[in-house]
C-alpha cells in the first residue's frame, strides 16, 4: 500500500517577504489593495475582544452622538493597517518590537476602505544578535477619501540576507 501523504521535503521553499538589506531610510512601501470594514467586521472584533462601547456597536447611540453611524473599533482599524503592512514589512519574520506614536485622526465607519503605506524610519544592524536588523517604519492609513486616519511607528528585527 502507497503512502496517500506528500512527501513535504520535495517541494521548493518558496521565499517571501523582504530581508533588511531591502529597506533604505526614506523609501516608501505603498501597501496592497486595501480593506473595505464592515458593521460584521466590526461586531466581531468587539465582541471578541469585549468591547462593549455602544458607539462600536449601536448605531443609534452613534447618531445621538453626532456620527452618521456605529464608529469602527480604532483597535480593529489598528490591526488591520497593521496587517496590510505585513506582506511588505515583516513578512519574512523577525520579531516584532514594538508600535509607538499612534495617532488616530478620524472615525471610520462600516463601508470604509482603508489603504496604507509605511516609510522605512531608520534601520541598524543588531549589535546583540547577530544575522539581524533593526528597522523602524512610519505607517499611515487613509479612507478613500484620501483622509488620513491613523498613523504609527513600527519596530521589527529583520533577517540579513546573509544571515539566510
Amino acid at each position: 500500500m502507497t503512502n496517500p501523504d506528500p512527501d513535504f521535503s520535495t517541494f521548493p521553499v518558496c521565499e517571501k517577504g523582504n530581508k533588511y538589506e531591502d529597506f533604505a531610510v526614506g523609501d516608501t512601501l505603498p501597501h496592497h489593495w486595501g480593506r473595505t470594514l464592515t458593521a460584521g467586521d466590526n461586531a466581531v472584533f468587539s465582541t471578541a475582544t469585549c468591547t462593549w462601547h455602544p458607539l462600536y456597536l449601536n448605531a443609534d447611540f452613534a447618531r445621538q452622538h453626532e456620527h452618521p453611524d456605529m464608529v469602527v473599533n480604532p483597535m480593529l482599524v489598528l490591526c488591520t493597517v497593521v496587517g496590510l503592512s505585513v506582506e511588505d514589512l515583516s513578512e519574512a519574520g523577525g520579531p516584532f518590537l514594538g508600535l509607538n506614536d499612534c495617532s488616530f485622526h478620524r472615525p471610520v465607519y462600516p463601508g470604509d476602505t482603508l489603504v496604507a503605506r509605511s516609510t522605512v524610519l531608520d534601520r541598524r544592524q543588531s549589535s546583540s544578535y547577530p544575522g539581524v536588523g533593526i528597522v523602524s517604519w512610519r505607517t499611515e492609513a487613509f479612507n478613500q477619501d484620501g483622509e488620513l486616519v491613523v498613523d504609527l511607528v513600527r519596530t521589527n528585527l529583520v533577517e540579513l540576507r546573509e544571515a539566510a
